[in-house]
């Protein structure tokens, strides 16, 4: 807790937000000299439990654990479509852009669940970044599959896997912006 109290003093001191508890009003932050009430390390979640932390920021990591889950999964998915897509399509670098795109979101995947699963609220941007990355998979998926077979499957994977995980990234990025530092 004493490194985030000094990083936000380091922030506020080079022109931050101006939030409460910046020297722009007139407070300088925790003295160092006080005793915490708190652990230096809130990594271990029963630490974070004990330090105030509840049921919701329990939910939060258990959803970035199911983020890196996913992200992990879609690794070996990469290889499928690097040897799987055609290369008679009329997009001369065809694999490349489809494998290009799920390596993101798996990146994606992985960072926003690390960070949440850690209670660190950084997370909110990865989750934006993550959640856009799903809906324009899921969009050029099924606008550029063919009739059939191929329409059906794009479908599937967009109503089953990347729109809900897209409203799962949503949904963290929203919650953190809701919160207080």
């Amino acid at each position: 807790m004493r490194q985030l109290a000094s990083h936000v003093e380091e922030f506020a001191a080079e022109g931050g937000d101006g939030a409460e508890g910046s020297p722009r009003h007139g407070h300088t932050g925790p003295d160092p000299s006080a005793p915490s009430d708190l652990s230096d390390d809130l990594s271990n979640p029963s630490e974070r439990d004990a330090a105030g932390a509840g049921p919701d920021s329990r939910l939060v990591g258990r959803a970035g654990w199911l983020l890196v889950v996913c992200g992990l999964v879609l690794l070996p998915w990469l290889y499928v479509l690097a040897t799987g897509l055609p290369d008679t399509a009329s997009a001369a670098h065809r694999p490349v852009t489809w494998v290009g795109l799920d390596a993101l979101e798996a990146a994606g995947l992985i960072a926003t669940g690390v960070l949440a699963a850690r209670g660190d609220r950084r997370h909110s941007l990865a989750a934006t970044t993550t959640a856009t990355l799903l809906v324009i998979d899921a969009w050029f998926d099924t606008t550029t599959a063919a009739a059939g077979s191929d329409l059906a499957a794009a479908a599937t994977m967009a109503l089953c896997a990347e729109l809900p995980l897209a409203a799962l990234c949503a949904w963290l990025a929203v919650r953190a912006m809701g919160q207080r530092v």
